[in-house]
């Protein structure tokens, strides 16, 4: 087991110039669009919950950006819309959902998060704690028994609540049994809903768990944007390589409650003070500057590109008709037969 470390590692120069900013961007666009979300939600315009990301994007979107729509596999989990994003997901397929259109990937049928494009490689979210680590091995075994895995890598993002679950032990040691070219990546946000870490494990850090299953593990601060680049990278090229599966620990804080419904009072104020507490948007954007991977003009410009976008998906999804229960065939996934359905 080997463990890459934090950010002060990191030597920019290294570090692929429009790679970095693709990573920005994903970042930037979903904060503004979970804002907008949170938004709309309060306003009563969302049935059901909204689940926000913030403080976690840089995760999120380091480790999706390393991979190729069409060819790997990208399973998201409740706070992944930066990943969603730089994975190449369209806005509108995020609103369509949320607002209920049937236009969208679910047609209208589930709502929020649980939205996917199976045949892009990004399957539709799981609220199970844990599943997605064996639908991934199991899309990726799918792939080497078809003969189309080679330099294909599959990846999933779980929070730290999950490594306490049987479903967690049973994909990841699967995985490492197969040798799959899988990215386990946890999201260390010191809290499962509302159970602080030290009623969940008392291992020192959660990479240790790497070495009961055989495979590599790596240490990341979650906070910092260009270390999480860095750390995402090596991991989805080694499982590339063919060095099976890589496990990804990332610490930091969730800055928000666990849905918009939760006000997260029970956090420990010490660590909304503590380096856990940075938010990934302000460090990114301040790492920008001072490498010179972008001027304050451009970050600005960005941001006022996305809220447009965000804004006219909002208001096309707005006007689209709620699904029709006396006209749906409620056709699933699997049936072949329905080839108008977007799988």
């Amino acid at each position: 087991m080997d463990t890459t470390t934090d950010g002060a590692q990191v030597k920019t120069d290294q570090l692929d110039r429009d790679h970095v900013r693709k990573v920005f961007r994903a970042m930037q666009t979903s904060r503004i669009l979970e804002n907008k979300l949170g938004s709309l939600y309060k306003a009563g315009k969302i049935v059901g919950g909204v689940y926000l990301g913030k403080g976690q994007e840089a995760v999120s979107a380091s480790l999706a950006s390393c991979l190729t729509k069409g060819r790997d596999i990208f399973a998201p989990l409740i706070r992944d819309q930066a990943g969603r994003t730089a994975f190449g997901e369209e806005i509108i397929d995020c609103t369509r959902t949320y607002l209920g259109s049937v236009e969208g990937p679910m047609k209208g049928r589930d709502g929020n998060i649980h939205r996917g494009r199976p045949s892009e490689g990004m399957p539709a979210m799981i609220s199970h704690l844990g599943a997605a680590i064996s639908l991934v091995s199991g899309m990726l075994l799918a792939k080497r028994i078809t003969g189309e895995l080679d330099g294909a890598v599959g990846a999933t993002c779980v929070g730290d609540g999950c490594t306490s679950t049987g479903a967690f032990h049973e994909g990841l040691n699967t995985a490492a049994v197969e040798n799959l070219p899988l990215v386990l990546t946890i999201a260390n946000n010191q809290y499962a809903y509302s159970t602080p870490n030290d009623r969940q494990f008392v291992c020192k850090d959660l990479v240790d768990k790497a070495i009961g299953y055989g495979v590599r593990g790596h240490s990341v601060d979650g906070t910092d944007m260009l270390a999480c680049i860095k750390v995402m990278q090596e991991a989805v090229n080694r499982a590339r390589a063919g060095e099976g599966p890589q496990l990804v620990v990332a610490s930091m804080l969730r800055l928000t409650g666990h849905g918009e419904h939760d006000d997260g009072s029970y956090v420990d104020a010490s660590l909304r003070e503590s380096g856990l507490g940075r938010d990934s948007i302000d460090v990114g954007s301040a790492q920008l500057i001072e490498h010179g991977y972008a001027t304050a003009e451009e970050i600005d410009a960005w941001a006022s590109e996305s809220a447009d976008l965000v804004q006219e998906a909002v208001a096309i999804s707005q006007k689209e008709n709620a699904p029709d229960p006396y006209q749906d065939d409620w056709a699933a996934f699997s049936n072949p037969a329905n080839t108008d359905f977007h799988s």
